[in-house]
Parts: structure tokens; sequence; C-alpha cells
């Protein structure tokens, strides 16, 4: 069998040929820059290893794309690289250390490509950096305490990465950063107390790490903070006082485990989000939560908290046409109502799961225990205009500007997607008018040149919107803007200096469209005063390139033709073979799923794996490390997974079994993993093969969810968030794992993927096969709940356990399957009481560096013995060892 290659990108070779046309031979102003600059596109983009050629071009004079330059003086001529923009360019590769060679450099901008490897260290040698962007790439390995060396840094994002281990204290540092943008990675350890030392720091966002500990108590000191995120970072401890933070807006720190009381101290006038949900809050909800002017979001559901609700929080508030309120209290212990329970119209309130809604001498609660959730999210409709039905010219794009102060007044506008990556607000409409004057302001554009033409709330929370830029009235070329202003509003955009906004938050510019009047300068850069001879030479450079391109990619279309042909003239693969166990080039173990003919998995499962597993980034879904899919090969390359399946475990095939308490932390990682997929990933995913054999154990038993090749992404939503929530799909999965409401209407839910959960939590209890000589593992259970005989059917390998949290882990399973959808509980709701019940089992004193733990019960001996661990080299098909060439 030839060798396999990895491939993270369709469009690398496309990439590397847009670079060659990009080159010319003018004179290298600056070596250590340029050799620098061709280390790192080297490394990024060239599989097919270009360098010479490269070593020929300035990036200053050749106007290599996403590369700015400026000059060193105004006394010289020497340029030097200042700011290294290419986001969005599906680059591969690692960065390279040579980047740490440009001392002038102040943006250093790779967000949304498909990067791998580990953050240079070297990075910490450019002491001028203003912005370090790399967001949304797949970075691993820790943060370098290098990094720590920036003071000059402004914004820090490095979110939606798989970046590990701990935040350096070294980071404390950052003397002058406003943004540290960290979330959506698997960062571990306790966050530093240091950073309280960060006096410039506005945007905090950690949200979905593994962090452990407390928020630390000094937080509360930092004094020009105004959002702080941290949800769903397993956090402990109590909540800290943010009182004394004087401009403080934005507070997120659901999905932990904090106990104790809200403090009573007062917030920030400026607040208008508090989210505490799914913790471990007691205590009651403080009368200082009624003082806030602009709160448009309290979220206290899922707490233990108890006593009364404050009308105040609905009547101390002045609501105008555009004013919202929504206040979540479900599922608490809270009795009562103090005051009126007649909040106005523009105030959401819900109550279901709390005492008071079983009140029956308060009046008006039903309308707040049972009402469907309002939509808290609705777009900005377009501008109606009286204007008669006459033409505005359709071949140039032309349409009535809104606003215009001459009536009916028609213009080709600049259309911009545009995204607010961390606004400080929960709803749009109160800081409509003062985001279209600090755009219009900064754009030196009149107010009403901007129409904003939609808004979505996505994930994260970020706000995306498209908007239209209008040229003024009475303008030379009258409707259309001349180039040097597209020119100028499109640098405007690219080169981020519009000025910082703590409110709305860091930007991100998603396209530029240029249509109708404008489509010409799509192709035009701005030239820093390239000599004719340079030009000419350029010209020469980019034909030849272009012959020898057309060339090469008659031949690979040519090839891939044949190729194709070749595929259909053979039969479709249906499926996998065995799975192997290999090494990389740099040592690293993983796992190769090989494909062959005649298997169950054909050619579109294969590449509905691939495209979901190369966006999914989470410490409990199994990461693809590569693929390969040539020569008559599929193969699909996944992380090593040592402990194997949970399938296996609870066959105790090894002669050792899981403890009832690492059973549930298997349960509470796989549902962790299942939960990521419902509601952080973007589209939201329904997996659709929830099994125990596609939940695979690590060396340490973190549990990791594999197997995405029938997954399906969730259907979606309009503006206002409404849509269905199913797919109409074929039916697929493995029998006994099946939604049954799934098999009968083909409409496939995020609650299918609850069942199967289920199916798996009861296999964890009972050791028992999902179907077995005419059983179900559903019904059978069910007779032993309702008859009072469950405990006879636990399995007996798992050792002691506690039986009223057994008891309960039963409950849970028996409504994740429940036959009706709407009865079973959400993802959410599992991990909450998972993590709940896990809190309640003592600690075993599990430590997988010793040889033994309690954890295990060996099988072959009396009930409760702990035994030696077994070896990990589990391997989950043949006996083949793949090294690479």
């Amino acid at each position: 069998m030839m060798g396999f290659k990895f491939k993270s990108s369709g469009y690398v070779f496309a990439v590397a040929v847009y670079w060659l046309l990009m080159i010319s031979v003018a004179k290298v102003t600056d070596p250590a820059e340029v050799s620098a600059l061709l280390a790192v596109k080297g490394n990024l983009v060239d599989p097919m290893h270009h360098l010479d050629n490269w070593n020929k071009g300035d990036p200053c004079t050749s106007n290599w794309t996403g590369v700015i330059c400026v000059h060193k003086s105004n006394v010289d001529k020497f340029w030097h690289v200042q700011e290294i923009q290419l986001l969005n360019m599906n680059l591969s590769g690692r960065l390279a250390p040579e980047l740490g060679q440009f001392p002038h450099l102040k943006i250093l901008d790779f967000m949304w490509n498909n990067l791998t490897g580990s953050i240079p260290k070297e990075i910490g040698n450019i002491s001028s950096l203003v912005l370090l962007l790399l967001n949304g790439n797949r970075l691993t390995g820790s943060l370098p305490v290098e990094l720590g060396y920036l003071t000059n840094l402004d914004r820090f994002q490095i979110d939606q990465n798989e970046i590990s281990g701990t935040i350096p204290i070294s980071f404390s540092n950052l003397e002058n950063i406003k943004h540290i943008h960290f979330n959506n990675n698997s960062l571990t350890g306790q966050i530093p107390a240091e950073l309280s030392n960060l006096s410039t720091l506005m945007h905090f966002q950690l949200d979905n790490n593994h962090f452990n500990g407390e928020i630390p108590s000094s937080y509360g000191n930092i004094s020009e903070l105004m959002k702080l995120s941290l949800r769903n970072c397993s956090l402990q401890g109590v909540l800290p006082d943010l009182s004394r933070i004087p401009n403080l807006s934005y507070i997120d720190l659901s999905k932990n485990r904090l106990t104790g009381s809200i403090p009573s101290n007062k917030l920030s006038n400026s607040m208008t989000t508090i989210d505490l949900s799914d913790n471990l809050l007691n205590g009651s909800i403080p009368e200082s939560l009624s003082n806030l002017p602009f709160l448009q979001k309290l979220s206290l559901e899922n707490n233990h908290l108890t006593g009364s609700i404050s009308a105040h929080l609905w009547q101390n508030k002045s609501f105008n046409a555009t004013s919202k309120l929504l206040l979540d209290f479900r599922n608490n212990s809270l009795s009562t109502v103090i005051g009126d329970l007649n909040p106005p119209v523009n105030a959401s309130l819900r109550l279901h799961g709390n005492p008071i809604c079983r009140n029956s001498s308060i009046q008006n609660k039903d309308q707040f225990c049972d009402r469907e959730f309002e939509d808290f999210i609705r777009s900005i409709s377009n501008n109606s205009t009286e204007c008669p039905m006459q033409s505005c010219p359709i071949d140039n794009y032309f349409e009535y500007v809104p606003r215009s102060p001459t009536p009916c007044f028609c213009a080709s506008p600049l259309r911009i997607d545009y995204r607010l990556k961390s606004p400080s607000f929960s709803y749009f409409p109160p800081y409509e008018d003062q985001f279209e004057v600090y755009v219009t302001s900064s754009l030196d554009l009149d107010f009403y040149q901007l129409k904003i033409d939609s808004i979505t709330w996505e994930r994260g929370p970020r706000l995306r919107m498209s908007l239209k830029l209008f040229p003024k009235v009475g303008t030379e070329r009258s409707g259309i803007f001349s180039t040097s202003d597209v020119l100028r509003i499109r640098g405007t955009f690219t080169t981020w200096v519009f000025p910082g906004s703590h409110l709305f938050g860091p930007y991100e510019l998603l396209d530029f469209t240029l249509v109708g009047p404008y489509a010409h300068l799509n192709a035009e850069t701005p030239r820093k005063g390239i000599r004719r001879g340079v030009l000419i030479t350029i010209v020469a450079v980019a034909v030849v390139c272009a012959i020898l391109v057309s060339s090469i990619l008659t031949v690979v279309i040519k090839k891939g033709q044949e190729r194709y042909k070749h595929t259909l003239s053979r039969k479709a693969l249906r499926g996998y073979g065995k799975v192997y166990k290999g090494k990389l080039w740099d040592n690293r173990t993983v796992a190769i799923k090989r494909a062959e003919e005649g298997s169950l998995q054909g050619e579109k499962e294969f590449l509905t794996e691939i495209e979901i597993l190369s966006r999914l980034h989470h410490r409990n879904l199994v990461s693809l490390v590569g693929y390969c899919d040539e020569e008559q090969e599929q193969m699909l390359v996944y992380e090593f997974m040592p402990r194997g399946t949970l399938s296996d475990w609870l066959k105790a095939k090894s002669g050792e079994s899981l403890s009832f308490r690492m059973r549930l932390q298997v349960a509470l990682d796989s549902a962790k993993g299942i939960l990521y997929l419902h509601t952080e990933a973007n589209p939201p995913i329904f997996h659709r093969d929830i099994k125990s054999s596609n939940i695979l154990l690590d060396s340490k038993f973190v549990a990791k969810v594999a197997d995405f090749g029938l997954s399906r992404l969730a259907p979606s939503l309009d503006d206002n968030g409404a849509g269905p929530n199913y797919v109409s799909t074929l039916v697929r999965g493995t029998p006994g794992y099946l939604d049954p409401e799934y098999l009968l209407t083909h409409k496939l839910t995020d609650k299918s993927d609850v069942y199967s959960l289920g199916v798996v939590l009861l296999e964890i209890l009972t050791g028992m096969r999902p179907i077995s000589h005419g059983k179900n593992i559903v019904r059978e259970v069910k007779i032993a709940h309702q008859e009072g005989i469950m405990f006879s059917i636990i399995d007996n390998k798992m050792g002691s356990y506690p039986s009223e949290w057994v008891e309960k882990f039963v409950s849970l399973a028996l409504r994740c399957c429940n036959d009706k959808p709407e009865k079973r509980p959400s993802m959410s709701d599992v991990v909450h009481e998972l993590e709940h019940i896990l809190e309640k089992i003592p600690e075993m004193g599990v430590d997988f560096s010793e040889p033994e733990s309690s954890s295990f019960v060996k099988t072959s001996s009396s009930f409760n013995s702990s035994s030696i661990v077994p070896g990990s080299d589990i391997n989950s098909g043949g006996d083949s060892i793949f090294l690479p060439r």
C-alpha cells in the first residue's frame, strides 16, 4: 500500500499558486524580515517547497496580500513589515518561530484558518505587538510564558482552538491589555489571581474551558472591567463581590459549580446582563438587583434559591418602546412574590419549577409558570418607504436610501458583513442609535448613510450584522462612491483602525462585498510607489507563472477526472474495516480506521466525519488528526484512546471493571461532549449514533464521544430564532439505542441523542446489552424499577455503591428513555443532574499514575476488592501498526 498523507485543506495547492503570482524580483530591503516572512509562508502554505522563488521577493514592494509595510523613518526608504493579516484564507500548517523576527510588527492576524501545532514562544519577542489574533484555528499545546512580555498588547484572542495547560502568571505583565478572549479551549488549572493586576482589562472571556478552583476574590478590583464571562469552566467556590467595578455591564458565570449566596452589594448602574444559571447557589435574591436601570437579562435558573421574588425587579425599571427585561428563575425553591405579580409586557418572567407555581393564593402565576419561552432576539425590520415603484438602475444594484435628506434618492451601497465579537449587552435595539453614531463617525459619514440591514445573535454570544453604506447625496457621480472613498472605507475596516468601543467590543469583518459599480475594485490593492521597472517585472513573472499554472492545472484536472471515473467504476464503499494502531513521524500514537470494500459505511459518511470533526474541539470529543483519500484508500486518523471503549469495560474483557464513581464520571464526560454538540457547535449537531462502543476512554479514563459518520447538522433558524427543531431523515443508527419517536416519524432531534444516552446510562448501571435474547434493556429496567427490585439487576462487577444515588441515576436514565421526547430532559439538564450526583459520591482517591486504585473492581475475586490497573495498550482492531515512511 502507498504511504498516506494528511490533508487539512482542499485549497492548499491553490493558495500556494496564489502566492507564486504575487512574486517580483524587487530589491530586498531588509533581509532579516523578508527571510522570516518567507519562512512563515513556506511553513503555512507551501507543500511543494518553492522557497527558492520566494527568496526573490520583497513583501513590501511586491504587495503581498495581507502584508502591510511602513517606512522605517522619514529619511530613508526602507520598509518594515508592520501588519500580517491573513485571516480566513484557509491556510494550514504551523506558525513559524521566525515570526519573532519582526521587531516592528503591530498586528498579527491569522483568524479563522486551519492552523495546527503550538503557538511559537518567539512571538513574545515582538515587543511592538498590539493585536495578537489567532482565534478560530486548531492550535494545540500550552500558552508560552514568553507572551507575557508583550507589554504593548491591546487585544489577545486565541478562542476556538485546542489550547491546553494553565494560564501563565506572566500574563499579569500585560499592562496595556484590554481584551482577553481565551474561550472554547481546553485550559486547565486555576485562574491566576495575579490577573487582577491588569488595570486596563475591559473584556475577560474564558468560557468553555476546564479550570478548577475558585474565581479569585481579587477580580473585584479590576477597575476597568466591563465584561466578565466564565461560563462552563468547572469553577467552584463562592461568587466574588464585583460591586466595586464602576462600569461593569455583563456577567456570565453560568454552568459552573458555584455555591453560597449572591452578594447583596449593589452592582454598577451600567449592568445589562447577569447570568448565574446552572450553579449550586442558595439563599435569596438580593434586593440590590432591583436597582439596575439598564438591566436586560437576569438568569438565575437551575439553582437552589429560596425565599421571595420582589416586584421591584420590574417596578423600579423605566420601560420605553425598545426596552426588554428577561427574568428567568426556573427550577429553584422560590415560594412567593412581594408585591403584585403584574410585570409589563416588556418583561419576560419565567417561574416554572418553583413552589410559587403551586401556591393557589398568588394571582396571575399561571401565565409565568406555563408560558413558552419568549423570543428575546428579533431582527431589525427593513425601513419602509413611500417612494413610488420607479426605476432605480438595476444593473448597478441601486436602491432607495432609507433616511436620505432628499426623498427617494437612489444609490448603490457598499455591502458589509460584520460581527460584534463580544458585545456588553443581550438586546440590541436600545443601543442601535449609539451604534450607528459609532460607525458613521468612525468612517466620517453622515448618519443617514448607514443602514443596518439585519442582525442575528450567534452563539458566544456574538452579534452578526449586515450593513449597507450609501454615498452622500449630491456627490459628483450621484449615487456612487468614488474609488478613493471605497478604498478609504475598506481600509478602515480591514486595518483595525476603528476607535475602541468597550460597549460594542471587538469586531470581525466577515465580508466586504464589491458588486455593481464597485466590482472592478475587487482586484485592486493599494500600491506603495512601485517603480515602473518593478511593475513590468511583476507582470512578466505573473504571465510566466500563469502559463505554468495553467499547464499544471490541466494535468491536475485531467488526473482528477480519471480518478473520478475510476472511483465510479468500482463498488461504493459501505463502511469501515479494521482499526489499527499507528505512529506518526513525531512518535505520536494514533488510531487509523481503514475502509474496506463491501463494508457497511459509505463515501458520504467518510466525508461527513471529516467535515464535522474538523471544526469540533472539545475535551470530550475524539479529535480527528488527519485523513487519507487516495490510491483507492480511505482512512481516518484519530487521537489514540488507549483504554478502549466503554462497551469493552462494561463487559470486563480485561478482567477489571469500573467502580460506580468512575462510571458516573464516564457518563458525565459523555453528556458534556454531546451537550457541546447541541449547544456550542455552530451550527448545532445531532450525533445520531450514541452507544457504548462509540464512547472511548483515554489513558486517564476521560470519556470522549466518537464516530460522527451518521451525524446531521441541526436545522437553520431564521433571524427571529424560529424554525423546526428536527431534521427529517432516513432512520440510521444502532438497534436498541434508537429513539422510538424517530423510528416512527423520521424526525431527528436533540432529544433523540438524549434517548440514546439514556440507554448507555442503563448499560453503565446494569452491564446488560441494549438488546439481548429478545429482551430490551429499557423495558427490563422499567419493570424492575416499578416492581421495586431494581437493585437485583445492578451490575455486581462495579463493587459497592450508595443506593440513594444509584436510585437517582436510574431515575435520570429512565427519564432520558421516555417514549415522548417532550418528557425527556435536555442534555443540559442531564449534565447538571450527573454533576450533582457525582458531587455527593465520596472521592475514591483515584490517581492514575499509581498501579492500584479503589476505582477498579477485579471481576474474578471478591465483591469489593481493588486490583492492579491493566496495561493501556488496548487495540480496537487488528494487530498491524502503520509507521510513517
